[in-house]
């Protein structure tokens, strides 16, 4: 009888074990066809290459010049006055904009607080209102330098902080 029973679990014991087998055998395929498809052959991954570094050459790196001091001022709304703070930075391109930018700061600043001195409640709390004044303020920085430097100098005016209260 105990004979019959170690016949009985050896074929069911084959049959685990080839089963087992059979399912590694598969993932091992299907894991090689896939990092086949993925990775291509080396002819196109060069041309790819090529066409990459064609694509993608900045002529000046990105520099931020940071406004050290946060602006803080009072907007009027609808039942009661309000108080801003905007902490700003500049994004220019070049080492020589990124120095113009750090020389002309006092004629940033005054742009900027005409700029926020114009600001409504309303704007301040929307999100599409802090994009217009973000936008506005690069645009009053822009002709200022431009006026002054005779070129834009930034690319854009970043705000890094704003709490308004």
């Amino acid at each position: 009888m105990a004979d019959e029973e170690l016949q009985t679990d050896a074929p069911k014991g084959k049959k685990k074990l080839l089963i087992i087998i059979i399912a590694v055998v598969v993932l091992l395929l299907g894991g090689g066809g896939a990092a086949f498809f993925l990775m291509g052959s080396d002819d196109g991954a060069t041309s790819s290459e090529e066409a990459s570094t064609q694509v993608v050459l900045p002529a000046d790196p990105v520099a931020y010049v940071n406004i050290p001091q946060p602006f803080v001022f009072n907007v009027t709304g609808d039942k009661r006055d309000r108080l801003v703070q905007i902490k700003v930075q500049l994004m220019v391109r070049g080492s020589e904009n990124e120095n113009l930018a750090r020389y002309h700061s006092p004629l940033v600043e005054s742009s900027l607080l005409a700029t926020f001195a114009s600001a409504t409640v309303d704007q301040l709390r929307s999100a599409t209102g802090r994009v217009e004044l973000r936008d506005k303020a690069t645009d009053d920085i822009k002709s200022a330098l431009t006026k002054a430097v005779g070129q834009p100098v930034i690319e854009k005016v970043l705000f890094t902080d704003f709490v308004i209260q």
